[in-house]
């Protein structure tokens, strides 16, 4: 009789596939993961906490958790694991995955699930989890109950979730539906045989591989050109340029003015800072308006901006993979990565004559920025633009800014110092107000000190991360613009057009929540700010700023913009 073979407990099976799978990430450098407590996901939250390679940072909150991982992931530009259970805890994974598409954050998403036979049978925590991010995701595997059987194919799962996520050339979210069988405690059996000297299963180029061509650069320099002159043109510069140095250099080459935001990289002092102000001087917008624009990034967030720039006859976009061109008039599409060297090299082989309409830009800027200062320094109250420009002015050198959608992000770009020794974050991608706190609880997980600036509205959006803060000694400063709702709204035509209660009740949506005692309810420090003296010069590792403001800045923005309309 041939001997009886011994075969694995199913439960066994399942927590060896989820050690091989932990294995794989680590050897691809993956370092952190995030997780919410729940029962299904046991066997990989185990895997996870065993690992002396990988993090493990726990969230009583899937969106909490799921945000954390992407601002971990953005700031290391590492993918991070997120873990949760099955059924609904999947489904609030959904906003960080989108943003993480849309921003190409590396993330690699972890949903466990009930094995097939209790699916569609009203089997409780049970949801149609099959592709539930839809296109969101980069890569999407379901490869059942482990199966020993199929234990050659576990590093190679592995590795490729690892590689899709850090992109070839595109970084994103990737999404692995696991399927357990109870019982969900096993032994972690020997591990399928990995490759020699620690390395992935699957090598693969985590690089931004895709580069402009010199073909490329050579016609969008031709586009820069009108026979043999050349053209009046301006640079924009927004979220995910990659080489700003590069771009700060090819704009002093030209005599070009360039338009950038913070997380561009490029908001040096040669950047043009009130352009959102002038843009909205009708006769200055028509007396400069150029023949040619050269976007490297993302858009920015002013509208008179991205108005005014679809009137030029080119409009060039360096993008890294993204069609980018919201408003319908690009004209040509070249590789980000390289894009700003290139068009600088092949300009210098150029007899060039440098335009000097730079400088007019620069001029009227600068009676901007003196008009502006008045301006603050005339107004007693505290304001959201003092709380902006002092963060900015505040931050240390080498740290992180994360910054809010909604009014924030649009106040820093429009009324933020020159500062480029400090990396700005934002989740631009879908311009949403979900889970910012947790974004940047990840960022600064990472290591980097790290300030937040957020309305309130944003920050009770996702109160629920201030959860065990405290206890995590993040270097994490978290400042609130507490103006009692949404405000961004007043800027809209709908303040206008809906008498006060109907406009309060429907848009601003007054909170009425005391955010500082919700803050020491968490046994976080907190600080009240009331007015521009009381702002604190020494806070613990983590730590609430509420700057309790009594106004919108919109009256300011009325005078500054009347100030631009009289500079030409």
């Amino acid at each position: 009789m041939s001997p009886t073979v011994q075969k694995s407990a199913p439960q066994d099976v399942a927590a060896t596939f989820c050690a091989t799978l932990v294995d794989e990430w680590q050897r691809s450098g993956i370092t952190a993961a995030f997780a919410a407590p729940g029962s299904r996901s046991t066997p990989l939250v185990l895997a996870v906490e065993q690992s002396d390679a990988i993090d493990l940072h726990m969230f009583i909150d899937e969106r909490s958790a799921a945000f954390a991982a992407l601002g971990y992931g953005r700031a290391t530009d590492t993918p991070a694991l997120v873990v949760c259970t099955s059924g609904t805890a999947a489904a609030h994974f959904h906003a960080a995955v989108i943003e993480a598409d849309l921003s190409s954050i590396p993330l690699v998403v972890c949903t466990a699930d009930r094995p097939p036979e209790l699916w569609d049978i009203a089997a409780p925590q049970a949801i149609n989890q099959t592709h539930l991010y839809g296109p969101s995701v980069r890569f999407f595997a379901e490869p059942g109950v482990p199966d020993a059987a199929a234990k050659h194919t576990w590093r190679s799962l592995g590795a490729r979730l690892a590689a899709e996520a850090y992109g070839r050339p595109n970084a994103g979210p990737v999404h692995l539906n696991c399927s357990f069988r109870e019982p969900l405690l096993g032994q972690v059996q020997t591990l399928p045989e990995g490759r020699p000297h620690n390395e992935p299963w699957v090598t693969a180029s985590t690089a931004q591989t895709i580069v402009a061509s010199q073909q490329q650069i050579d016609q969008c320099v031709a586009a820069l050109y009108h026979q043999k002159n050349s053209r009046p043109g301006v640079l924009i510069a927004g979220q995910g340029t990659s080489d700003p140095a590069a771009v700060v250099a090819l704009s002093e080459k030209l005599g070009w003015p360039l338009l950038a935001n913070h997380h561009s990289g490029c908001r040096s002092d040669q950047a043009i800072l009130h352009f959102d102000a002038l843009l909205r001087n009708e006769k200055f917008a028509t007396t400069y308006k150029p023949d040619v624009i050269l976007r490297f990034g993302e858009p920015l967030t002013s509208k008179a901006l991205a108005q005014w720039a679809s009137q030029a006859d080119t409009q060039i976009v360096a993008t890294n993979g993204r069609w980018s061109d919201p408003t319908h008039s690009a004209s040509l599409f070249i590789p980000e990565n390289g894009a700003a060297t290139g068009i600088f090299s092949a300009l210098a082989l150029r007899s060039l004559k440098k335009s000097v309409w730079a400088s007019k830009w620069h001029a009227a800027d600068n009676q901007l920025r003196s008009k502006l200062a008045a301006i603050i320094e005339a107004t007693p109250q505290l304001r959201e633009t003092d709380v902006i420009r002092h963060c900015v002015a505040t931050s240390k050198p080498g740290s992180a800014l994360v910054v809010s959608s909604s009014m924030p992000i649009r106040e820093l770009e429009w009324f933020g110092p020159a500062r480029q020794d400090i990396t700005v974050y934002a989740n631009r991608g879908a311009n949403g107000i979900d889970g910012i706190i947790a974004t940047a609880i990840g960022t600064a997980l990472s290591g980097k000190q790290t300030t937040l600036l957020i309305g309130d509205i944003a920050f009770l959006h996702d109160c629920s991360s201030l959860v065990g803060l405290a206890k995590r000694n993040l270097p994490l400063t978290i400042v609130v613009l507490d103006n009692s709702g949404g405000q961004i709204f007043s800027h809209l035509p709908q303040a206008a057009a809906l008498d006060n209660a109907q406009f309060s009740r429907l848009f601003v949506t007054p909170h009425d929540c005391d955010i500082a005692a919700l803050c020491d309810a968490h046994g976080i420090e907190t600080f009240l700010v009331k007015a521009k003296k009381d702002w604190p010069t020494d806070t613990q590792r983590t730590s609430v700023v509420v700057a309790q403001l009594e106004t919108t800045d919109k009256d300011m923005h009325q005078l500054l913009y009347e100030s631009a309309a009289n500079i030409i």
